[in-house]
């Protein structure tokens, strides 16, 4: 049904067709009574000072496979997509501002003050508007919501717990529906990457789990090895 209500909306308005499908979908579960907030309490969240305590443990299984995922699953695909969709901000800036925050927040329990791969597919894909030059509105509306979501975090939490958790999921992934076609478009258009890229995919997709580290790290290790040893290959033919 999700879908369904997303095809229909994007022929007339892309941009709003995530937002039809999560009315339209509030509207039908509350009819099938599939919807319980029982649980759902007004609660603001506050930041809690956490004393900083260093040991090689848990530098070595927490710190290091944080460091992994946040890099292999956040930072590389938030780069690439910027470039997918035509922006050429370096990454330097963004490492040092996002470090620095990180450094900030860290004693509150945010462990990876981040530049978002999802965020950034949705914030300045065409759906956000059709002009490049005016996404920034989509990224600013971005940082607002992010606020108040840190602010009403408890009870956006118990709000979200209220749905099936496969309603929320379908939405998610039609939220990235562009995104994922135009990346594997750019992926697929190098005939010489074309089989790497398709590796790197399914394994990502697969969510490999490998000492504590996800999917999106180990999907690049076997692209990468894919595209050597394939590329090798032609090289000395």
């Amino acid at each position: 049904m999700n879908l369904q209500v997303a095809l229909i909306t994007k022929r007339f308005s892309a941009r709003y067709a995530i937002v039809t499908v999560l009315i339209f979908g509030f509207i039908i579960l509350t009819i099938q009574s599939q919807i319980n907030f029982s649980n759902l309490e007004l609660k603001l969240a506050y930041p809690i000072f956490t004393e900083p305590t260093f040991s090689l443990n848990s530098t070595l299984s927490i710190a290091l496979p944080l460091f992994l995922i946040t890099l292999t699953g956040q930072y590389m695909p938030g780069l690439l997509i910027l470039k997918n969709d035509g922006f050429k901000t370096e990454a330097k800036p963004i490492l040092a501002v996002t470090g620095f925050g990180s450094i900030l927040m860290a004693p509150f329990g945010s462990h990876a003050f981040c530049l978002s791969s999802i965020t950034s597919a949705i914030c300045t894909g065409k759906e956000s508007h059709e002009n490049p030059k005016k996404r920034y509105i989509a990224g600013i509306a971005a940082g607002i919501f992010y606020i108040l979501v840190g602010i009403f975090g408890v009870t956006l939490a118990s709000l979200f717990a209220a749905f099936p958790a496969t309603f929320i999921s379908s939405l998610a992934g039609l939220a990235l529906l562009s995104t994922i076609a135009t990346s594997l478009t750019n992926a697929m258009s190098d005939l010489n990457s074309r089989e790497a890229a398709v590796i790197t995919f399914l394994a990502t997709a697969a969510n490999i789990n490998l000492f504590g580290i996800g999917g999106a790290f180990w999907g690049l290790v076997l692209g990468l090895i894919s595209y050597f040893v394939l590329n090798w290959r032609l090289s000395n033919k």
